[in-house]
């Protein structure tokens, strides 16, 4: 299998179980948090909603300063119904499925560079920033959304296996 099937595949998985948090966000809750230095529920949303975006910028540039201006493009959604959720992630996958399925394995195994004011944060072979910095990081911020659901009342989605509100896997 080619790195970059292997990645779409990926990526489908990640959204697909993505979609299935998201669809249960409470509205009208987006400045609620757990705890004074949590982050609010409605930006972990809208950050689970366009973390796909970020392979574009890994595919297409060679590095990503969160000091420059294009930083700036990488906003979170100002979204206020659930709806505007996926279609965000909607569009995020496809763009980022487009942008793998339009590369080729030799760019993956090249560098990408993340840095912040010109201090290298992390530099590593693009398709390791993917996995480590989309993939692991969004499965991170999905739990953590999935904790944000329950204390809101919402029910949990299955996604790797059962949860107390669906006995089965999705």
């Amino acid at each position: 299998m080619k790195l970059t099937e292997f990645l779409v595949a990926q990526l489908e998985r990640e959204a697909a179980s993505s979609r299935l948090a998201l669809q249960r966000v409470p509205e009208g809750h987006n400045d609620w948090k757990p705890h004074e230095r949590s982050m609010p529920l409605g930006y972990l949303a809208s950050l689970v909603a366009t973390m796909p975006s970020w392979i574009i910028s890994m595919v297409k540039t060679d590095s990503l300063d969160l000091k420059s201006p294009e930083a700036a493009k990488f906003k979170p959604l100002d979204w206020q119904k659930r709806e505007q959720l996926i279609a965000a992630l909607d569009s995020a996958t496809a763009a980022a499925k487009e942008a793998l399925q339009n590369t080729t394995d030799e760019h993956l195994l090249t560098n990408w560079k993340f840095a912040a004011g010109g201090h290298v944060m992390s530099e590593s072979p693009r398709h390791i920033m993917i996995t480590d910095s989309v993939f692991s990081h969004l499965a991170h911020h999905r739990g953590q959304l999935t904790v944000y659901l329950r204390l809101n009342e919402a029910s949990v989605p299955a996604l790797y296996g059962p949860s107390a509100d669906e006995g089965r896997a999705a």
